[in-house]
């Protein structure tokens, strides 16, 4: 199995008098590795590592720089036998390869990247290294490169004395075997796990040894069937390498506190690391593990640490925790010596010297942390963290920083203000890899703030209003890198939204509920920017939750229009873009959220959402983002209608822009959704969608999107053309009549036209104010309707003095009576018959059921709010437009067909179905028609006497 190769560097072409290339020779925490000379003119730089004794080569691993990274790392490798001289002019190297790499701009210069390349089996005894180029980069502007170590994993070759025993062994090297694998992974089998560089470089060296011996226990309890005893080792070795990551930074901090000169902190990590260390060792068992003795028993029985999995590790210390129990350690000596100074005669055992109570502290040093440190970690109350714990922002340093160069500092300045060290920054924070394999479960058990991070300061001035307005924990919340943080944060705050009316009616309120609506409003939206961009999906469920709740509960009537623009601006570009997401439940969840936001009312008032959505749909935009685009466009037509405003987005030419738009998508499903706008706008102003295409014409039809989109023009024309055609013949028809009455009857004429203007009036007076209360309002429907009615009266009468003489020569003179709104007729000339067929059964009228005035159906909710001696007892549904009695509002809302009114439609207050295009013939289709109206009662006694 292949072992780690122990090397010596014996030839470096440059190197920094800081960082020389010894560094290399081991492995550690506390290793800087090599640095070339920053005055340096070489391209090409050379290290040369010589072996201890030839091994066999399986694999090479490199730890580069965070910043001074080279170009690439060629390879080469020599052979010289014993019984051969090498010297570095004869030597021979074979090239083995190179190795490139990354320039790591993406980790902003915070990572370190470890390469291992495994290689062909071959004997050798020296190793050179050739760094070629540098990576330039804003830290690195003098070319300099950086190696922090090098690992060589192989095996140890036992090379004879003899001249013909190396030669043997160079002859057989074309046809070694090939690499040791792992039959479970499929990887490099190595001796120990303590050969990888990933271990030995961040795991201090004493745990090392301790996990060595384990090692070999292990392999023996495995040999002698002591699986219980071989379990027990593999968990301890587990949780050893998490404390070993742990002392190995507090190690890097005593070094760095050297450097400074700061010595009474070195002390503190001295004795830190001592505790900690002899804490562990005695809650993992290892002495009796390690069975030092002789088999041990207990060993091969079940305890209650190694019971449940990995064993939990004891919490670390403070610096404060150390500095207390020292404290405690000195003065008891002291106590001690006054009492035996007491009880003793002549004094001599009360007089202890300094030195003494030096070496009584060291002494009783180790037996510290079983009983002062667990003391003063209870009465810290759980909330404080040790200050190695505590994440830290790295600080990148600046390129001439060595950590051989003294610097002036104190434990309570670094604790402040003072920026740390570089490597004390990059090193306190473990690797992603190790982070998550050997931290993440044990400090998350130890820790029950789940590893929650104070804010730095960039995002203190980031957050400053937030934490002014909510408080600094639950603004720690939403920084947190624990997902769970970002939940209950997101519940506090939905929370805090929900109760601020509470808040607010109350009289004394705290000084974190003080701030204003707008600062509260302008807080939570900051808050929220951060939270919707999350990837985990139940955190961007609890915060797309957190909106709705701002949008629809907290801002109506509390904050300003301008502060509710400033938010939206802030939250629709996120919520846009996870709009555009491939999976189903982010994208829905982000469309549902938009338009909850469009249905909020200072928002509609200001138009805020439906400009984003309206613009211009290109070629390149993602199919995804462009089909939610357009379907939510699409439902705030269907719900607020078709705007003459230009600035709301919705009006017929920004429609008929962006349904042209997206007609030419090459994803098929995002032009079904821009047809289905297109026809929408088309029933309304069918003219300027024409505009907007190519002119209809063959060339244009053989275009297979363009005829199905014409065809459907033809067919809504066609419908459009048929009612009028139907309304014409029906008003035709009524004028006639009442035109022949008048020749025969001047009282007939007087009553008829009487009556008919009373209603005439009624309606033209009425059509105003109830196609406004349905949202109809892209067009003046009074001025339609007159002209309508002109221009029927005028062909009527055309008609009529085209056939007078062939009506005189057929039909006789009879006179007759003719209602002006259906097609009822009566012969005779007595007015009280059209009165008696208002009253009772006219389809088109019907009675106001409070003051029982006849009027027309489509004029019955206009009526009841405006009109009737009850008005005052009326309201018009803000949700259907029908007029309800107040006292049955609440009522009438829970019924199925209070529903939101479609757009260009009337809403019919006896069957309450839409009535679509009232102001063209709508009304006479839904109550003349052969079904006629569901809820008219008329319709059954209506007849047409001869």
């Amino acid at each position: 199995m292949a072992k780690k190769i122990s090397f010596n560097v014996v030839f470096a072409s440059d190197e920094d008098n800081s960082f020389p290339a010894s560094e290399l020779n081991n492995h550690g925490p506390t290793v800087h590795g090599w640095r070339s000379s920053e005055s340096s003119s070489l391209n090409t730089h050379d290290i040369i590592l010589r072996f201890h004794q030839p091994a066999k080569i399986y694999r090479i691993q490199l730890l580069a720089h965070q910043y001074l990274i080279p170009e690439k790392v060629e390879l080469w490798l020599h052979y010289s036998p014993k019984s051969m001289p090498s010297t570095p002019s004869s030597q021979y190297f074979d090239f083995l390869g190179f190795v490139a790499l990354a320039d790591n701009s993406n980790t902003n210069y915070k990572s370190r990247e470890l390469q291992s390349v495994t290689v062909t089996p071959r004997r050798g005894t020296h190793l050179k290294l050739r760094l070629i180029g540098a990576q330039c980069n804003e830290l690195n502007q003098t070319g300099q490169i950086s190696l922090l170590a090098v690992n060589i994993l192989g095996e140890d070759l036992d090379v004879g004395n003899g001249n013909g025993d190396d030669q043997q062994q160079l002859n057989s090297s074309s046809t070694s075997d090939a690499a040791p694998l792992d039959t479970a992974t499929g990887e490099l089998a190595l001796a120990s796990i303590c050969d990888d560089l990933l271990f030995s470089m961040y795991v201090e060296e004493s745990i090392v040894h301790y996990i060595r011996e384990l090692e070999m226990r292990k392999t023996q309890a495995v040999n002698a069937e002591r699986f219980e005893y071989a379990r027990k080792l593999k968990l301890c070795m587990t949780a050893l390498r998490t404390a070993g990551e742990r002392l190995g930074r507090y190690s890097l901090a005593k070094r760095q506190a050297v450097q400074q000169e700061d010595f009474t902190t070195a002390k503190l990590r001295k004795e830190q690391m001592e505790m900690y260390r002899s804490t562990v060792l005695k809650q993992l068992q290892v002495q009796q593990l390690l069975e030092t003795q002789g088999i041990e028993s207990c060993n091969d029985q079940s305890c209650e640490i190694y019971a449940g999995g990995k064993p939990s590790l004891p919490p670390a210390p403070s610096l404060q925790d150390v500095a207390h129990a020292l404290a405690d350690a000195a003065l008891s000596p002291k106590s001690q010596s006054q009492q035996d100074d007491k009880s003793s005669t002549d004094g001599s055992l009360g007089q202890t010297s300094n030195d003494s109570v030096i070496t009584t502290t060291t002494a009783a040093t180790p037996l510290v942390p079983t009983a002062s440190f667990s003391t003063h970690v209870a009465n810290a109350g759980g909330w404080r963290k040790s200050h190695d714990e505590l994440p830290q922002s790295p600080r990148l340093p600046s390129r001439h920083s060595s950590p051989m160069s003294s610097r002036q500092g104190s434990l309570r300045r670094r604790n402040k203000s003072v920026p740390r060290n570089s490597y004390e920054d990059y090193e306190e924070r473990a690797i992603p890899t190790l982070r998550q394999e050997c931290q993440g479960n044990a400090l998350l058990e130890a820790d029950p703030n789940r590893g929650r991070s104070r804010l730095n300061d960039r995002e203190r001035r980031q957050a400053a209003l937030p934490i002014l307005v909510f408080g600094n924990e639950l603004v720690e919340q939403f920084y947190s890198r624990q997902f769970q943080d970002r939940e209950d944060g997101l519940m506090r705050l939905r929370n805090f939204l929900k109760e601020q009316e509470l808040m607010e009616s109350t009289e004394t309120n705290s000084n974190e509920h003080a701030a204003s609506p707008n600062k509260v409003a302008r807080s939570a939206a900051l808050l929220l920017h951060r939270a919707v961009r999350d990837a985990v999906y139940s955190v961007f469920n609890q915060a797309t939750e957190t909106v709705r709740v701002m949008f629809l509960e907290y801002v109506p009537g509390r904050v300003s229009p301008s502060e509710v623009a400033r938010c939206v601006d802030r939250l629709l570009p996120e919520l846009l873009a996870k709009s555009g997401d491939p999976s189903a439940r982010l994208h829905t969840l982000a469309q549902h959220t938009i338009l909850s936001i469009a249905a909020c009312p200072e928002v509609a008032e200001q138009h805020l959402v439906a400009p984003a959505l309206s613009r211009s749909v290109g070629s390149g935009t993602h199919q995804r983002l462009a089909m939610s685009r357009l379907q939510m466009l699409e439902q705030l037509v269907n719900t607020q209608g078709i705007s003459t405003d230009k600035h709301s987005g919705l009006t017929c030419r920004a429609l008929s822009e962006c349904g042209c738009s997206g007609i030419h998508h090459p994803a098929e499903p995002v032009r079904k959704v821009a047809e289905r706008i297109i026809l929408i706008v088309y029933k309304m102003n069918p003219r300027l969608v024409r505009k907007q295409l190519p002119p209809d014409d063959d060339i244009t039809r053989r275009n297979l999107l363009y005829r199905q989109l014409f065809t459907e023009f033809d067919k809504l024309d066609l419908e459009r053309k048929q009612e009028l055609m139907e309304e014409t013949n029906k008003y035709v028809v009524a004028v006639g009549h009442s035109s022949s009455d008048a020749t025969t009857s001047h009282m007939d004429k007087a009553s008829t036209s009487s009556d008919a203007s009373r209603l005439m009036k009624s309606k033209s007076g009425h059509g105003p104010g109830l196609a406004s209360s349905n949202g109809y309002n892209s067009c003046n429907g009074k001025q339609q309707y007159n002209e309508q009615l002109k221009r029927s009266m005028l062909s009527a009468s055309n008609s009529r003095k085209g056939s007078a003489s062939n009506s005189e020569s057929t039909e006789d003179n009879t006179p007759k009576i003719h209602c002006p709104f259906c097609d009822w007729s009566c012969s005779g000339n007595d007015a009280s018959q059209l009165d008696r067929h208002y009253w009772k059964t006219c389809p088109f009228l019907t009675k106001c059921p409070q003051c029982s005035q006849v009027l027309e159906v489509a004029a019955l909710n206009y009526h009841l709010t405006t009109e009737c001696d009850a008005k005052d007892s009326y309201v018009v549904c803000t949700r259907c437009t029908e007029s309800v009695h107040k006292q049955l509002y609440e009522l009438h809302q829970m019924e199925d067909y209070c529903r939101e009114l479609k757009t260009g439609a009337a809403r019919c207050p006896l069957c309450h179905d839409d009535v679509h295009l009232p102001q063209d013939g709508g009304w006479k289709l839904h109550l003349l028609s052969t079904g006629g109206c569901p809820g008219n009662t008329r319709k059954k006694n209506s007849k047409k006497p001869n």
